[in-house]
């Protein structure tokens, strides 16, 4: 029994110029609704994903990086392609991030995988200022809802964008690290890496 493979034979060069012709044509024609790659990284591979308006989504491994593309698939657009080129500056950036050398992100965002007060809460994550961290209740008290303790711990759980979110500088109150999307291990992996 022969295969599609067998009645026409494609090396891997002619698939990756077809791909990037696909990549390319898509994205002119304004089709390409969420571009995604992955990336290494001291935390692991990340996904990073991306619509015409920004970074949309980062993901650990341990989430299913095929599951995170049907989420953004369903949630977004069916119109998704691992598309690199739309997430090189995201790229750079973490890796940036990751040698100690960026602080901050400059990143187009868009924020549309989160609403209402989750969204409130990681909208503020950013004014945690690298090396530093707060507790689940100061980030209440700094988004004005003070009891919403939960509700700030459900929200960095939630954290569609983690990393350039950094939800990772949120703690317990004792000091303790609380989850954290990207187990435990990454969460301390971050902090020591602003730490030093």
């Amino acid at each position: 029994m022969s295969t599609d493979n067998d009645l026409f034979p494609v090396d891997e060069a002619t698939l990756a110029r077809l791909h990037a012709r696909l990549e390319r044509d898509a994205d002119t024609a304004g089709i390409l609704d969420v571009a995604y790659r992955t990336v290494d990284s001291p935390v692991g591979p990340l996904l990073l994903a991306a619509t015409p308006e920004g970074l949309v989504r980062v993901a650990y491994e341990r989430e299913g990086f095929d599951d995170v593309v049907r989420a953004l698939a369903d949630r977004i657009s069916p119109r998704v392609l691992r598309a690199p080129q739309r997430l090189d500056a995201a790229a750079r950036q973490l890796e940036e991030y990751f040698a100690g050398t960026r602080h901050t992100f400059d990143l187009p965002l868009d924020h549309r995988l989160s609403s209402g007060f989750r969204q409130t809460v990681q909208a503020a994550l950013p004014s945690i200022e690298y090396g530093h961290t707060l507790s689940y209740g100061q980030v209440a008290a700094l988004v004005g809802n003070p009891k919403a303790v939960r509700a700030v711990g459900t929200a960095c759980a939630t954290n569609p964008l983690p990393v350039v979110v950094p939800c990772h500088r949120v703690l317990r109150s004792d000091g303790s690290l609380g989850g954290y999307v990207g187990g435990a291990d990454a969460k301390s992996a971050l902090l020591t890496l602003e730490a030093a």
